[in-house]
Parts: C-alpha cells; sequence; structure tokens
C-alpha cells in the first residue's frame, strides 16, 4: 500500500519543520548569493527553495500548533543564517547580537517544554 507524502507529514511532522527550516535558510543563502536578483541561476533557486520551504511549513502546521512551529522555524532559522553570515560572508557578531541569539534559542526551547502538557 502506497502511502502519499501528506500522509506521511501527518506522521512526522517535526521532520516536516526541519526540512522547512533547512530549505528556508537554503533559500536565504540563495538570495544573498543572487547579488540583488542579477544572478538568475541563485535567484531562481531562492524562490524554488522557498516555495517548498512554505509547503514543508504548512504541511507541519496540520499538526504542530502555529506559534511554537512559527517560533522554532523563525527562531532556528535566524540563528542558523547568522551562523552562515560570519562562517561564509564574513560577518560579524557583537557581544550583544550573539545574546540575542542565545536568548532566542532559549525562547524557543521554553515554547516546546511549556507546550509539553498539552
Amino acid at each position: 500500500m502506497s502511502r502519499s507524502f501528506t500522509d506521511i507529514a501527518c506522521h512526522d511532522p517535526l521532520l516536516l519543520l526541519a526540512a522547512a527550516i533547512v530549505l528556508e535558510v537554503c533559500g536565504t543563502t540563495s538570495m544573498k548569493l543572487s547579488a540583488g536578483l542579477s544572478r538568475t541561476g541563485q535567484s531562481v533557486l531562492l524562490f524554488v527553495l522557498y516555495c517548498i520551504a512554505f509547503t514543508c511549513l504548512t504541511l507541519a502546521l496540520a499538526r504542530i500548533e502555529i506559534g511554537v512551529a512559527y517560533a522554532i522555524w523563525s527562531g532556528v532559522g535566524t540563528a542558523l543564517i547568522a551562523c552562515i553570515g560570519v562562517a561564509c560572508f564574513g560577518d560579524a557578531l557583537t557581544p550583544l547580537e550573539i545574546t540575542s541569539l542565545l536568548l532566542m534559542i532559549a525562547g524557543v526551547v521554553g515554547l516546546n517544554l511549556g507546550g509539553q502538557g498539552h
């Protein structure tokens, strides 16, 4: 018996959320590499990656509370993009920015722990 993508998604929404995060981070990296949409390949890639990322996020929301899912998606994505910025593009992070990223991660953990009683 063959299962559809949606059936699989309903059984593992965290996997879909993780895929949405990775695809969004790749899309954002492609956005930077597109040089203001002047590079066609990277520009097309960013739209394709964002489209798939939002599809995965939408499917994950069928089983995860929207506030928790969005906090995880945006928080983890932001932290990963900040790390990629430092590692690949020479961005600098101030101590305040590092502290803010750590607080954001703590907030995501708190949301997850707070939702375990539901």
